[in-house]
């Protein structure tokens, strides 16, 4: 249904709308739910209007003034009678003025942010509040990750994040944080939070957690619009621009990561023909450009690892020794377990499944990726490699009990299928 597409893509761009025409996360929530179910009621009938999300930004407007209206009734304040009068001021603009304060076309304003989503993320992403509250709390309003995508992205237990998100707006509002855009000589020290936001709206489209598809691909594109605007917004930040480059090479992939049937395509089995050459050249110049310029960050390391795949013409080309050294760099300038185990896959090609499969044994015993699926599924892998097939069936089981979405859950089944088939 056309009313769930726009609501799943284009939700946080207007709820960032509308908290900045509002100036309350609570009251844009409230009107933006209004809104939608407004939508849902009056479409069907008088058709998707030519530009929804100016409909629904406009439409939650009025909400909003006629539930302040209806609270003022009760509660006499000085606070909601100015809201009243200011909201009453906007929309008595025209419809194009609208247009323009949602998509920020004036040649005449010099706004440096430019688009509505990165500049509620640079206001969420408040010092006061811990790098980790900053970056869920943003990507549970503005970017539509649920908790429970943002805990795995975490690799944090649901309760715990569903306490942190708690914890974050309750700070937000008992310390009155304001929700203001911070000047521009404040945006460097906001920026590891907004691009670990960016990360990780990218990772959850390029890697479903869960559903019923491998790759999301609104958001792999909403999360490279965002680094986009991040390069103009801060053209000196080369982390900015590694980030960029690093989206862009593993999004050169997409085409050739599932079959015709929507099953995944390991690396090594992927039709190389099938990726995206321009993003290739695109995202090569820009962590070459990065790394040129030194003190090479995670972001840019990372960049660098997805520039050898994306050099090799043939999956035997891939210098894998080169990426297992870029590894070892990245666990010492950020170390952390999916890091851990991406090296073990990288020593298992360079060196053999053995060699990965020792790192992956030590990896397993320090239980930090005890819910990690993932680390099941790649020790499965190696052991089938090496033919010991009952201990392989094992670790697919263990993956199969922990992952949620849908297409791997049907890969490793398969998976599981082909080493029982061999006990």
């Amino acid at each position: 249904m056309d009313i769930e597409r726009i609501f799943r893509e284009e939700s946080g761009r207007i709820l960032a709308s509308l908290i900045r025409l509002l100036g309350s996360f609570e009251l844009a929530e409230e009107v933006m739910q209004e809104a939608f179910t407004a939508a849902v009621e009056q479409w069907p009938k008088e058709g998707i209007p030519a530009n929804p999300r100016a409909w629904l930004v406009s439409t939650a407007q009025h909400k909003a003034v006629d539930l302040l209206r209806r609270r003022e009734r009760f509660e006499s304040k000085r606070e909601e009678l100015q809201k009243i009068a200011e909201l009453e001021q906007q929309l008595a603009g025209t419809q194009e003025n609208m247009l323009r304060g949602l998509n920020h076309d004036d040649p005449h304003d010099h706004d440096p942010f430019g688009d509505d989503r990165l500049r509620l993320i640079f206001t969420c992403c408040h010092p006061a509040l811990a790098l980790e509250a900053q970056v869920a709390l943003t990507l549970r309003t503005l970017c539509g990750l649920s908790t429970d995508e943002i805990a795995r992205g975490f690799l944090v237990p649901l309760p715990t994040m569903a306490q942190r998100l708690v914890r974050a707006k309750q700070k937000i509002r008992d310390a009155r944080i304001p929700y203001q855009v911070p000047p521009e000589q404040q945006l460097g020290e906001r920026l590891e939070a907004v691009m670990l936001v960016v990360y990780l709206v990218f990772n959850e489209g390029y890697s479903a957690n869960s559903g019923d598809t491998a790759i999301r691909q609104e958001l792999c594109a909403e999360a490279i619009r965002l680094g986009r605007l991040l390069c103009q917004l801060l053209p000196g930040q080369n982390e900015a621009q590694a980030l960029l480059a690093l989206m862009l090479l593993h999004d050169s992939r997409r085409s050739a990561r599932v079959d015709a049937k929507g099953e995944p395509v390991l690396l090594e089995e992927q039709n190389r023909s099938l990726w995206n050459q321009e993003e290739i050249r695109e995202g090569l110049e820009l962590v070459e450009s990065a790394l040129r310029a030194g003190g090479a960050g995670p972001y840019a390391l990372q960049a660098a690892i997805a520039a050898v795949h994306g050099r090799a013409a043939h999956a035997e080309k891939t210098d894998w020794r080169q990426i297992v050294a870029l590894y070892e760099v990245l666990l010492r300038v950020q170390p952390s377990p999916v890091v851990e185990l991406n090296h073990a896959a990288a020593v298992a090609m360079a060196d053999g499944p053995a060699a990965g499969l020792r790192l992956i044994d030590d990896l397993e015993a320090k239980a930090q990726l005890r819910e990690y699926y993932l680390l099941p599924a790649a020790r499965g892998d190696l052991l089938r490699r090496l033919q010991r097939w009952e201990r392989a069936a094992d670790s697919y089981r263990r993956a199969l009990s922990l992952v949620t979405n849908e297409v791997a859950r049907g890969f490793l089944a398969r998976r599981l299928a082909e080493v029982e088939s061999r006990l």
